[in-house]
């Protein structure tokens, strides 16, 4: 005699306890899938996401269940029309807590991290607002799906807002850190170019008296008279030559400046 195996059973999200129709239970897997809103039997049944949080794997469902006469059930949030409000209050209160971090946010890395909480907030505003939108088209006689569906509209416009002022912020920021670097350089090119030209005078100077020697007495001033003249001599020479040297280096300086903007002008 043989025992007959028991029928595998498919697991689904939606609740034992919901006499949906068999059709969203085909269509229904273990793992919530994007948003969406399907229709069967006058009945109708929303699968949308909690509002995502950052760098959370999964998206976490969240089903609500529209009768044939019109009542609603969630599996989170309870029964009627206020579960569904329930889950677009949660976005709204999100975006606005991120709208006040942002004005209160002191630097670039506050403001990196609530876009990067918000990205995919967005995200999920943007496909509940369609998935709402499928839905009124599939009742269009519902007075409920129609506030849901515009309201769905006014936090994806928000939640885009929100992105858009913070993406603004970060790059004004880099901008005006690029901006402050920028002007650091010139000033320390600038302090580097007095130094090149200070040595330049110098040099021609300090190689003179270090082959020549600086010494005025040499030990012999009974029969030769100190190098006065040469000591002179030497310097004025050292002194031309330096003021030739930094000539040169500034004139180059100005040749290379007005050779580049030349070549960004021809661009």
């Amino acid at each position: 005699m043989s025992v007959a195996k028991p029928v595998p059973t498919t697991k689904t999200l939606i609740p034992a306890t919901w006499d949906v129709p068999a059709e969203f239970k085909s269509r229904m897997g273990e793992k919530v899938g994007r948003q969406r809103a399907m229709q069967a039997e006058g009945q109708l049944l929303l699968v949308l996401h909690a509002p995502p949080k950052k760098d959370e794997p999964q998206r976490r469902g969240r089903l609500f269940w529209r009768k044939a006469d019109g009542s609603w059930l969630s599996n989170e949030l309870g029964g009627g029309t206020a579960a569904l409000a329930k889950h677009l209050g949660d976005f709204e209160d999100l975006i606005e807590r991120f709208d006040r971090q942002e004005d209160d946010a002191a630097g670039v890395d506050e403001l990196f991290t609530i876009l990067e909480n918000m990205v995919p907030i967005q995200r999920t505003a943007r496909n509940l607002h369609v998935t709402l939108q499928d839905a009124r088209q599939m009742l269009a006689n519902d007075r409920d799906l129609i506030n849901f569906r515009d309201r769905a509209y006014e936090i994806e416009r928000s939640a885009e807002l929100l992105v858009s002022d913070l993406k603004n912020a970060l790059d004004f920021a880099v901008a005006k850190k690029s901006e402050e670097q920028a002007a650091t350089s010139h000033q320390m090119a600038l302090q580097s170019h007095r130094l090149n030209m200070l040595a330049a005078f110098f040099f021609p100077i300090a190689t003179l008296m270090a082959i020549f020697g600086s010494e005025l007495k040499h030990g012999l001033e009974a029969h030769f008279p100190a190098p006065h003249m040469f000591f002179y001599v030497v310097l004025g020479a050292g002194l031309l030559l330096g003021v030739v040297l930094a000539g040169y280096l500034a004139a180059t300086r100005r040749h290379g400046g007005a050779g580049s903007s030349g070549r960004g002008t021809g661009r």
